[in-house]
């Protein structure tokens, strides 16, 4: 163990919830915590607008999320890229009947921001010409997709199939610094890691390379093909940075349905003229922490630890041996997007 991450998570009421992170040995690991121990000290901003995904009954539900993604679109119209998006999102149009998601329109979204923004070395001259407020809205164009779908799909595990909702924590720092990574960095990948433990940590996927292979994979089912798709990126990760997701889910590899599903996922990936057993396509989620469950929960019963999360869901503090910050702002204050912005300048 390298060291132990204390995280204090803040109630509405300002109470405070303490989680105890023990960080892992190994070569990802420790590029990771140097990152990590940067942004805290720089006192880089987290981002917490995009920080609690996949929590069935959040604050930010459905109607909260289109209404944000409109507002971003209605600013990226009138910035004056000549970038026009003719569209509108609402829970009837993203979501159907069986409370899945459109996986079309949520596509049609994701090549919005590919076309606004780029890729990593490789801008778009529409974001290269944007001023600093229509850059963010673009950025939010992106986060808003993943949050959405990952929001739709645990409503309907909450009504299907409750244990296996899929909550998150993604903790994401503006303007984070990245590390390159290297060839000992990609045996922490692989398809086997796709299977989360609950407290995981694992270095968060870098989201400016468009959807990764699993994404896809899941959204548009075994029979598709990469060639077909809207999304422009399927690229292999190359840089990772400080951030990370903790997983709050269930772990479901030990099921014959998820064993039946990677196997479907590597016959995907063949047909796709991937090999499986590669690990430089960096699928899946290397590892580099735990959550120390009966230290800061006291349980390892998820309805109990979902409990004392829902009623916590704001980062207050955290803490390394090595740097210490303290995040007063919360994503619900009213002038939160010009908080962002004006970091970004």
């Amino acid at each position: 163990m390298l060291d132990t991450i204390k995280m204090d998570l803040r109630s509405t009421d300002n109470q405070v919830l303490s989680v105890y992170i023990d960080v892992e040995d190994n070569s990802l690991s420790r590029k990771w915590l140097a990152a990590l121990n940067q942004l805290i000290q720089n006192q880089n901003h987290l981002e917490k607008n995009y920080c609690w995904l996949g929590w069935a009954k959040s604050e930010r539900n459905p109607e909260y999320i289109c209404t944000q993604i409109n507002r971003s679109i209605h600013a990226v119209n009138s910035a004056g890229l000549g970038y026009s998006i003719k569209d509108f999102f609402t829970p009837a149009n993203t979501i159907d009947a069986e409370l899945g998601i459109d996986h079309a329109h949520m596509n049609q979204l994701h090549r919005y921001f590919e076309d606004l923004q780029g890729v990593s070395g490789a801008m778009s001259p529409y974001y290269t010409a944007a001023d600093d407020t229509a850059r963010w809205h673009i950025r939010q164009l992106n986060l808003l997709c993943h949050e959405l779908e990952s929001l739709v799909l645990s409503i309907r595990k909450l009504k299907t199939a409750p244990e296996w909702q899929r909550p998150a924590q993604l903790m994401c720092w503006l303007r984070a610094p990245r590390f390159e990574l290297t060839v000992e960095d990609y045996e922490h990948f692989g398809i086997e890691t796709i299977n989360r433990s609950m407290g995981g940590v694992y270095v968060g996927v870098n989201k400016t390379v468009g959807k990764h292979h699993w994404e896809v994979f899941i959204d548009e089912g075994r029979d598709s093909r990469v060639s077909e798709l809207v999304t422009s990126t399927l690229r292999s990760q190359t840089q990772a940075a400080g951030d990370f997701d903790i997983e709050w889910g269930n772990n479901p590899g030990e099921w014959d349905w998820q064993i039946n599903e990677l196997n479907e996922f590597r016959e995907w990936l063949v047909a796709n003229n991937f090999d499986p057993e590669d690990k430089s396509l960096t699928i899946g989620h290397p590892k580099v922490a735990q959550v120390d469950l009966i230290r800061s929960f006291g349980t390892v019963d998820y309805k109990k630890i979902w409990a004392q999360l829902y009623q916590h869901q704001d980062v207050y503090r955290i803490s390394t041996s090595m740097s210490q910050a303290t995040y007063e702002y919360r994503w619900s204050d009213p002038d939160y997007d010009l908080q962002q912005i004006r970091k970004l300048k």
